[in-house]
């Protein structure tokens, strides 16, 4: 059994010198095992970058709902249109525009289609963005585990009796009393995603679990942290998810 950490990466969106900045932070060893929780596209300016690194490192990766997008935009036969614009609109284009040839681009789309929805570890099970806490996990879609919000984050009891589930898509300061930065924590769910490419944040987050500790690289200063995961943590109450939701949608 391997003795290394488990590092698991929140939202990368695009920052691959953020990323580079991270990995530098964490100083990964030959025995560590790395793990991406999705969304390593869109939005940020060096999407292709990222995605060469995470593949020909071979590090594991799930899919996100931007690799989602992708994929209904990119279809075999060319593009889908209805699919192309809503993917352009949600930062694809800065995806397209970071490639400088169409083959590279369907390369990393082939690519993408062998990732995974979600990953069972034993003790920590992961998803892009959660899991429908009514249905089996055999009867689970990618519309559940890449795209699930407020059903997921407002449960009342863990889904699992004897797993955490690491999860990324929503950003952390959107879920009630949950500060820029800081990873948010429900009932049996652990939320990584701190927002690299928003304004109001720019924090790309690495947790290395199994030791409780949080590496953290800001994209927009370059400023780097490390902290115990129990300081980088707020609990959030499930009842007030669906309420802060709402609030959001009124701004």
């Amino acid at each position: 059994m391997s003795s290394g950490r488990r590092i698991f990466i929140g939202d990368v969106h695009g920052h691959y010198d953020g990323l580079m900045a991270l990995f530098d932070a964490i100083a990964p060893a030959s025995d560590d095992q790395i793990y991406f929780l999705g969304d390593l596209i869109d939005r940020g300016p060096k999407s292709c970058d990222v995605v060469e690194f995470v593949k020909e490192n071979g590090y594991t990766c799930i899919m996100g709902n931007h690799e989602h997008l992708l994929l209904e935009a990119l279809i075999e036969e060319g593009v889908h249109p209805p699919a192309l614009q809503a993917w352009l609109y949600s930062g694809g284009q800065s995806t397209v525009s970071s490639y400088k040839s169409v083959d590279h681009l369907l390369e990393h789309r082939n690519w993408i289609r062998t990732l995974p929805t979600h990953l069972d570890l034993g003790d920590i099970w992961l998803a892009h963005a959660g899991i429908h806490p009514g249905l089996p996990v055999s009867e689970q879609t990618t519309q559940e585990l890449c795209w699930i919000r407020e059903r997921f984050h407002s449960m009342t009891q863990p889904y699992f009796e004897d797993k955490l589930i690491i999860i990324g898509h929503t950003i952390t300061f959107t879920l009630p009393g949950v500060n820029p930065g800081e990873l948010a924590q429900g009932q049996g769910w652990l939320d990584i995603d701190t927002g690299a490419y928003h304004p109001k944040s720019g924090w790309l987050t690495g947790v290395d679990v199994d030791h409780h500790q949080v590496y953290q690289v800001n994209v927009f200063d370059q400023s780097v942290r490390t902290l115990p995961l129990h300081k980088a943590v707020t609990q959030i109450d499930p009842s007030k998810v669906l309420e802060r939701r709402r609030h959001l949608m009124q701004l």
